[in-house]
């Protein structure tokens, strides 16, 4: 049976202090955060995801965006190492969590950077955002780590958001969707759905048709209940401010063995 596990991370009280590199800096409100996280959480939970909190890290500031710490491949956890140096004291706490689940853990090591959020999944495909944060090294790294567990890694370029993740994601048939004007390579993707707001490119596969997004793109969930799916949206205003979104507040843990 597949696993529904989902490690999560207590935003730090110095969340305002994040990195921002593509967007403008607006103050971000660590209370109303905090509020923002724990609604995220609990909807998690009512669609059947178990929650496991990560360790809190409160002295990093983008320590709640776990996402960009480890990636998952079936059993094994690659433990990223992020293109900011400031974000690397945060992959600890994420180590000891996915070891205490009996994961596989291999590392990305010096040259190498990779953040977990320049990573997509689409079946046995994983498609890894060369820009800003992962190097080719981590690329490489990775490649390494997956392929002869059957993956297929294809690396694509990424320069005009933060990460892979902040442009792309996929639906649960396989077909990726994104802002048109946030994505470098549109047609490296078999199938592409172009929606209306960058933040409508971001979902996460709750199960069966319902899809997590953020409540700043109606018109892509009003596109995407016109094409058979579920929206599911939060509010996620504060971590938007610095450049977060749906998929980088959990890991999602889909394949653990029983």
């Amino acid at each position: 049976m597949p696993s529904k596990k989902a490690l999560i991370r207590r935003p730090s009280p110095r969340l305002a202090e994040g990195l921002v590199t593509h967007i403008e800096r607006e103050k971000a409100d660590a209370g109303l955060a905090l509020e923002q996280w724990e609604a995220y959480a609990e909807t998690l939970r009512a669609h059947g995801w178990e929650t496991i909190e990560v360790d809190p890290a409160d002295d990093c500031p983008d320590s709640v965006f776990v996402e960009d710490t480890v990636v998952m491949y079936k059993n094994v956890a690659l433990i990223a190492r992020p293109g900011a140096e400031s974000r690397r004291e945060e992959t600890a706490g994420v180590e000891e969590a996915v070891a205490r689940l009996g994961c596989s853990v291999n590392w990305i090591w010096d040259p190498g950077t990779l953040d977990g959020g320049d990573v997509l999944k689409v079946g046995d495909t994983i498609y890894v955002g060369r820009g800003g944060r992962t190097n080719a090294a981590g690329v490489q790294q990775l490649r390494a780590a997956f392929e002869p567990l059957g993956a297929r890694v294809v690396a694509v370029p990424v320069s005009k958001v933060l990460h892979l993740k902040s442009a792309v994601t996929a639906l649960p048939d396989g077909t990726v969707i994104g802002h048109i004007p946030k994505v470098d390579r549109p047609a490296l993707f078999p199938r592409f759905l172009s929606v209306p707001e960058e933040a409508g490119g971001h979902v996460v596969l709750l199960g069966g048709d319902k899809l997590l997004m953020a409540a700043s793109a109606p018109k892509t969930a009003g596109l995407l209940t016109d094409l058979g799916f579920e929206p599911v949206v939060v509010d996620i205003s504060e971590f938007e401010k610095l450049e977060g979104c749906v998929t980088c507040l959990s890991v999602r843990l889909r394949e653990l063995y029983a």
